[in-house]
């Protein structure tokens, strides 16, 4: 199963796009970022609790552009690994989406449903 979900010349670096999918009849929140260059995808969930790292606004990145944060309680992640590494839920990981660039189009892929 695949989605389209930008064209990479439409996610220049250190920007992001919100989009959802289903999983087994569940809307998932994700986002797909452009760090330094390099495409990552995760699912829209803080770790700490169960709320969008966004307010629904599509900021993900620190004032810097160096990590992704989540507005509510201020938990810094690493956007190559997901990983916590500051904030409530320091260690815990962000779940990464598995996607491909094709064609200058950015898809996820490997959808279990649709």
């Amino acid at each position: 199963m695949r989605k389209k979900l930008a064209k990479l010349d439409d996610l220049p670096e250190g920007t992001t796009k919100r989009f959802s999918f289903k999983r087994d009849g569940i809307r998932v929140d994700a986002f797909v970022a452009n760090y330094r260059g390099e495409i990552v995808a995760f699912e829209n969930l803080c770790r700490h609790q169960p709320l969008t790292l966004d307010y629904g606004d599509g900021e993900f990145f620190s004032s810097d552009g160096s990590l992704f944060v989540c507005q509510t309680h201020g938990a810094m992640y690493h956007p190559k690994t997901g990983l916590c590494i500051e904030g409530p839920c320091t260690g815990a990981s962000l779940h990464p989406l598995n996607i491909e660039i094709t064609d200058g189009e950015i898809h996820l892929v490997d959808l279990l449903s649709e």
